[in-house]
């Protein structure tokens, strides 16, 4: 399902409208009604014990881990933190089956550095101009050699005592070079000798001015130029083999740079997780206006550049009906790593992603979140190197799953950083769930973040417009209050970087 539902239009999406049991979406509503853990809307967060009479565990999937009823649900930084230790599995730092693989630069941007980046030369490889003006060799005045010292030249003669030549910024400094002379420090006379020049001082307020004849040195102009001025000398940055960036690094635009003056033509990466988007739903158009009960399809246009954001490479999306054959197809014949469902993770009649781990013998590893929207998201293992993701239908709750469970699934897979944590106040009150984590669309103003409206689960207004996610405890915050942000991945760094 990929819709609103009858009631959403009840949803006004403002943030002084609390999400009780009765806001809740169609997939949300069944999931809580078909949960046999006995909790209620008024029970405990952490109440998880048997309702008498409940459904009993469905005895046709392979293991404990399979079987969906009761549901337990896990708070969201569980669920989180569950996803990225499914990606680690085996390693404790990167997942065992993500291979590095040699890329050229250009292709590199946005994968993760698999090896450390090591100086395969000094930098500079030699000793380079670091201003326009005149390679100088001792004290002046200098006599100019006719020739100037471009870069991308053969070495230049030995400067003798006394001598100067022309030189340009990256040029190799000529050997028996003092220093450089700025194109602004220096005047030639009208015998063509170079003199330094002090730098020109303004007139106190005022104060008479001689004037001065042209190519005519001021009084002390010949001055020394200290050893080594405006001269990069070899090896400045970095020795050859010195360690430039550790393993884990996100290969940015200034890395290459970096990887290319240090000597590289290929890096050694973790290869993006390989992902296919399965959007599910009878009612869904891929075009034109709604009509006769059919919807536009929302998330097969917005879930491959988002995944795209989280180091996914998206290798196919393709739409399906709500049916279980269908869907068991399409998840036992992708040799995806990561399979992305849209709906179909509740209990209703046309839900059929819970049976169809069963019948392949997955390991559910997320059975639901508490966390609002998109509380029957769920995480399972299908084989021994492939995830599933399931996501709610409606399209903000499926946003709140990519958050939950796709983003740190696909982070470590791909061997990226986790973001750093950080906090703002929200300028309004924001009612919470009285159980559950509420995930709220914020735009960020100087230093408060803004809660929008327009944050049902059925939904993107308000997500549309916002530069974060704000994390909101079980509750609410009142005004003022700090809460974790969530940032969308394109908010900061630009599409243009992120989505490649």
């Amino acid at each position: 399902m990929n819709a609103p539902d009858a009631r959403a239009d009840k949803d006004t999406g403002s943030t002084d409208d609390a999400e009780d049991p009765d806001d809740l979406d169609i997939e949300e509503a069944l999931a809580l009604v078909n949960d046999a853990s006995g909790r209620t809307s008024g029970d405990p967060a952490h109440a998880r014990s048997p309702r008498r009479g409940g459904p009993r565990p469905v005895a046709d999937g392979p293991g404990p881990a399979t079987r969906h009823h009761p549901r337990h649900a896990l708070p969201w930084t569980e669920a989180r933190a569950v996803a990225e230790r499914a990606a680690r599995r085996g390693t404790g730092s990167r997942s065992a089956h993500r291979a590095p693989v040699p890329v050229p630069l250009d292709a590199a941007l946005g994968l993760t550095l698999a090896v450390p980046l090591t100086a395969l030369t000094d930098l500079p490889s030699f000793d380079t101009s670091a201003m326009d003006g005149w390679a100088v060799s001792g004290p002046g005045p200098w006599t100019v050699r006719e020739d100037g010292v471009l870069a991308g030249h053969a070495e230049h003669p030995p400067l003798t005592d006394g001598e100067a030549v022309r030189i340009a910024t990256g040029a190799r400094v000529p050997p028996d070079t003092t220093g450089v002379l700025r194109s602004e420090h220096g005047r030639t006379d009208d015998n063509g000798r170079l003199h330094a020049t002090p730098p020109r001082r303004a007139a106190p307020p005022g104060a008479a001015t001689t004037p001065r004849s042209v190519g005519a040195p001021h009084a002390g102009s010949a001055s020394a130029v200290a050893h080594g001025q405006d001269i990069r000398p070899r090896g400045q940055e970095c020795r050859s083999g010195d360690r430039l960036l550790s393993a884990g690094t996100l290969v940015t635009p200034a890395v290459l740079g970096l990887a290319a003056a240090a000597g590289y033509d290929m890096l050694s990466t973790v290869p993006r997780p390989r992902v296919e988007a399965l959007v599910l739903g009878d009612e869904l158009l891929t075009g034109g206006l709604p009509h006769g009960g059919s919807i536009r399809d929302a998330l097969g246009p917005m879930l491959p550049p988002w995944l795209r954001a989280l180091g996914a490479e998206v290798t196919a999306v393709r739409r399906a009906r709500d049916d279980a054959r269908t869907l068991h197809k399409a998840i036992t014949k992708s040799d995806a790593d990561v399979v992305v469902t849209t709906g179909g993770t509740a209990a209703g009649p046309v839900d059929h992603v819970h049976p169809t781990l069963r019948r392949i013998g997955a390991e559910l590893l997320v059975d639901g979140v508490e966390v609002r929207p998109g509380h029957p998201m769920l995480l399972a293992r299908t084989k021994e190197n492939q995830y599933l993701v399931g996501l709610p239908g409606n399209p903000l709750a499926a946003v709140s799953g990519l958050l939950t469970l796709a983003e740190p699934l696909l982070r470590t897979l791909a061997a990226r950083p986790a973001p750093e944590p950080y906090v703002m106040p929200l300028r309004d009150t924001v009612h919470g769930h009285p159980h559950d984590t509420r995930l709220i669309p914020v735009v960020l103003r100087g230093d408060v973040a803004l809660p929008l409206h327009y944050n049902g689960p059925a939904m993107l207004r308000g997500i549309a417009a916002a530069d974060a996610l704000a994390v909101v405890p079980p509750g609410g915050t009142r005004p003022g209050q700090e809460a974790e942000l969530l940032d969308l991945p394109w908010a900061s760094g630009g599409i243009g970087v992120c989505f490649t």
